[in-house]
Formats: structure tokens, C-alpha cells, sequence
């Protein structure tokens, strides 16, 4: 059901990360325009405020995933995940289209400095959790960190039946999860539109096909209105 005029004004009369999206994506504004908000994300409002928060050594709140001291239970305050660490950061500034350009010299200091929380695994290579290394494939391939071992990691790690499951890797799982799936197949297809290498291609389609086995995906495989098989 397309947007209304009412509904189309509220979004555009919001922040460039929000605005850049709905310029391309819905209003259908030619690609100078939309492009040249998405300039501005890094610059004003949301991105430029997460941004700011990023620590010297270029990380975000002093870890991977979680926050430094998050497992301290002296400092641990609520239960959960509160997504402000350096992974999630990574992927909200990609996400709101944010120049790599922008973000100058991360990848080597986070290769000296953030270590996954999980066997102080290099952050690069990504750990054993399917959806920390999606964001990590797509980040990397966005800022040109070489992610190489992501790259053979995931179609090494699908699952009979066609997808990924987080749980896997500790053995509580044989069925693939449609979440771990759909962030496995966005990973993917990210590293390909940065990189060019299509090479996880069959994986891709795998999780795809699974994905609309789970009758979930409105009918289109993810990626494929992008142009790229």
C-alpha cells in the first residue's frame, strides 16, 4: 500500500539518515538528491551523534559486542544486550549510509585494540555467532577490512536444511532460525554489493530459498531488487 502525501512529509521532516532512505527507497528522487542528504548523516543528527561517541582507541563503549565490564556483575545493572558497543555501531552507521570516509584508520585500530569478548578472537575474522559475523562480513566489506575468512566461514557453516542458526555452534540447534538466516543473507548480499565477489552466491540463494520456504519474505528474495544475482 504506497505511503501517503501526509506520511511521506512526516518522514522527510526527519533526521538525513532517515530522509536519505526515504528520498530513494519511496519518493523515487533522483540519485543527486538522495545522495546528497546522505552526505549530511555523518555530519548531523543520528550518525554524527554515535560518531561522536567513539572512543580513541576506535572502538565504541569499550568493547566488540558488549560494553566494557558488561559481564562485571558488580557493574552489570539491567539483563539484555544494550547495543551500543562497537559491532552495533559499526552497523547502524553503515546502515544510515555513512562514507567509509568518514570513519578513517578504524580498521587497523580496531585490529590492535577490540578483540571479540569470545576467546579474544582478532575482530576481523569474526567469532563463532552467526550474527556477529554478518555485521562484521558487511562492515568490513564497507570500510575494506579484509574479512576474508567470513568470506569462506558461512557457506562452511549453513545448515542442512538451507539456513544459519546462532544456536548451532553450541550444538543446541540443527534447525535453522529465520532471524539468524535473514541477517546471514543481508550480511552476504552487503559484502557482495561493496566487493563485487559473488562468490557466497550459492550460500546466499540457499538461505534465500529458506527464507521463503518460511513463507515470511512477501514473495522477493532479499537483494534481488538491488541487481544483483
Amino acid at each position: 500500500m504506497p505511503a501517503s502525501a501526509q506520511t511521506l512529509e512526516w518522514l522527510l521532516d526527519s533526521d538525513p539518515a532517515i530522509r536519505c532512505q526515504v528520498e530513494r527507497d519511496l519518493v523515487g528522487a533522483p540519485e543527486e538528491v538522495w545522495q546528497a542528504t546522505r552526505e549530511r548523516v555523518a555530519t548531523e543528527g543520528f550518525g554524527a551523534a554515535l560518531l561522536a561517541k567513539q572512543d580513541a582507541d576506535g572502538r565504541w563503549a569499550g568493547g566488540a559486542h558488549f560494553p566494557a565490564g558488561f559481564f562485571d556483575s558488580d557493574e552489570r545493572e539491567e539483563p539484555g544486550q544494550p547495543w551500543v558497543a562497537t559491532s552495533w555501531s559499526l552497523k547502524d552507521l553503515r546502515e544510515w549510509g555513512v562514507d567509509a570516509a568518514a570513519l578513517e584508520g578504524i580498521v587497523s585500530r580496531l585490529a590492535e585494540s577490540c578483540p571479540w569478548e569470545h576467546d579474544d578472537m582478532p575482530f576481523w575474522g569474526g567469532e563463532v555467532d552467526v550474527c556477529i559475523n554478518s555485521y562484521t562480513l558487511a562492515a568490513g566489506a564497507w570500510l575494506g577490512a579484509d574479512v576474508s575468512r567470513l568470506a569462506g566461514w558461512f557457506p562452511a557453516h549453513r545448515l542442512a536444511d538451507g539456513g544459519w542458526n546462532c544456536e548451532a555452534e553450541e550444538g543446541d540447534s540443527v534447525r535453522s532460525s529465520f532471524h539468524s538466516t535473514l541477517n546471514a543473507v543481508r550480511g552476504i548480499l552487503a559484502y557482495g554489493l561493496f566487493t563485487g565477489d559473488l562468490s557466497m552466491r550459492e550460500a546466499r540463494h540457499g538461505g534465500e530459498e529458506y527464507l521463503l520456504e518460511r513463507g515470511s519474505c512477501g514473495g522477493r528474495p532479499p537483494g534481488r531488487s538491488w541487481g544483483i544475482s
